[in-house]
């Protein structure tokens, strides 16, 4: 499942199938300059999980079950042609068990992070390598989605690269339905979205957009993916970063603007089944179903890529037949370009003297890799490069498209704010805003919410 925040998963008791130049010297002879680095405990780094070249690498990540067979299979190739042999250990508790592993002197010599909070933290510590000691820093900017690398920036240096994508900015109906309604394709600004194709489609009695939060203690999540698609078309993405790195307080007006935006979609009972009510108590996988129904009971899904694995399995068998997306669409006057939210797994290189593990970080954070889990379905990968020729089917090669063509990418806002936060207040403020609270009010409690430092 692609791109589905596993730490909404962990907190809601579901086990997912499917997150420089610091301050003086790094301490490292060679950092900055596409060197090895130096020794290995020294300098504040500590020693990954294997020796340095004993032709074994070690890697710890969160995703288990059909997720780890398709990584396992991506990388046989790689361990064939290179001598390495690759030991990935899956934990549903990743960032918890990292920072154990770390703080015990045991960290793998790679860990796939699903969120950047965790990576950064362990950059503010020097406990990871800057991606510019063993990677071709320019290269892989040139084949990645615009803006990516900015999730593993901390103080102006990078520390980890990106070896899966999620794409969040999706607007999904059901085809036929919707191409028999005749309503547009291609809405040109989420003004347009709402005027020429909800409107319409409320006119002719169905409620048009399908939206469910529910999820366990991590209901709210869609709410703030909500927030967060608008802040960044209203804005663009400096404010965007201002906002998730709190340089602009949580109640600035902006944001507050932007809560009053996702309210029309969201709290409005003629543009969402079953109103307020029926958004919190939706389980978030089943919000699309009523759309499948004859006739549909509502029409427009905004959702990541993973969306599809919860769909009906008859849709899920056909869907390039069943289903039709368009990316959710700029903002009039707001960021001119065309923005994606996103998400996806950093890899960071916790063994930095070890020739195989920087090998190994060379082919995963590469667009070689993922070939056998795209053509599984439920990966997409970061770069622009990857042959689509992968993807099982139209509606994944269409998704890498509109990723592809995107004037900048930014990952999701909760993932990148303090725990407290991103996975805290800011899920149970939306979820007391969708019960009726006010934007400012929420705003204000959000704000009043994070720590201090």
């Amino acid at each position: 499942m692609s791109g589905f925040p596993r730490r909404a998963l962990q907190a809601g008791g579901v086990v997912a199938a499917a997150t420089l130049v610091l301050a003086g010297c790094l301490q490292n002879p060679n950092a900055g300059s596409g060197g090895s680095g130096g020794a290995g405990g020294s300098g504040g780094f500590v020693d990954g999980g294997s020796a340095d070249g004993d032709k074994v690498v070690t890697i710890l990540g969160a995703f288990g079950g059909d997720e780890e067979k398709n990584f396992n299979a991506s990388l046989a190739d790689f361990e064939k042609s290179s001598g390495i042999k690759i030991q990935y250990t899956s934990d549903q508790d990743f960032t918890t068990t990292v920072k154990q592993k770390v703080s015990a002197g045991d960290a793998p010599d790679i860990g796939l992070f699903p969120q950047p909070g965790g990576l950064l933290e362990f950059a503010a510590q020097k406990k990871v390598w800057p991606i510019d000691t063993y990677l071709d820093y320019d290269k892989l900017q040139g084949t990645l989605l615009p803006g990516f690398l900015d999730a593993g920036r901390y103080k102006g240096r990078v520390y980890g690269a990106p070896m899966r994508n999620a794409v969040k900015s999706i607007v999904w109906y059901p085809k036929a339905a919707y191409e028999k309604g005749g309503w547009s394709k291609d809405p040109t600004s989420i003004q347009d979205l709402q005027t020429n194709v909800a409107d319409k489609i409320a006119a002719t009695g169905i409620t048009p957009w399908c939206i469910g939060w529910g999820s366990d203690q991590a209901t709210g999540w869609v709410g703030t993916d909500w927030v967060e698609e608008l802040m960044l078309r209203m804005y663009g993405p400096t404010v965007y970063d201002d906002w998730t790195s709190h340089r602009i307080p949580f109640n600035d007006p902006r944001v507050v603007k932007a809560l009053d935006e996702a309210a029309k979609f969201n709290k409005d009972p003629k543009m969402v089944l079953g109103g307020t009510k029926g958004v919190l108590n939706t389980p978030f996988g089943d919000a699309m179903t009523p759309a499948f129904a004859n006739p549909p009971k509502c029409m427009l899904h905004r959702q990541g890529n993973f969306a599809t694995t919860f769909y009906p399995k008859n849709v899920q068998a056909d869907l390039d037949n069943q289903v039709g997306i368009y990316v959710f669409p700029k903002f009039d006057g707001g960021y001119d370009g065309q923005a994606i939210l996103g998400g996806g797994d950093l890899a960071g290189l916790f063994n930095g003297t070890d020739p195989d593990a920087k090998k190994v970080m060379e082919f995963l954070t590469s667009d070689k890799f993922g070939g056998p889990w795209a053509k599984a379905g439920g990966w997409l990968s970061p770069h622009k490069t990857f042959d689509v020729n992968n993807y099982p089917n139209e509606t994944t090669k269409k998704i890498a498209d509109i990723a592809n063509k995107a004037s900048v990418l930014r990952f999701d806002g909760s993932d990148l704010m303090p725990k407290a936060v991103g996975s805290g207040t800011f899920w149970t403020e939306m979820v007391k805003w969708e019960s009726g609270q006010s934007s400012q009010q929420t705003a204000d409690n959000i704000e009043a919410s994070w720590p201090k430092s």
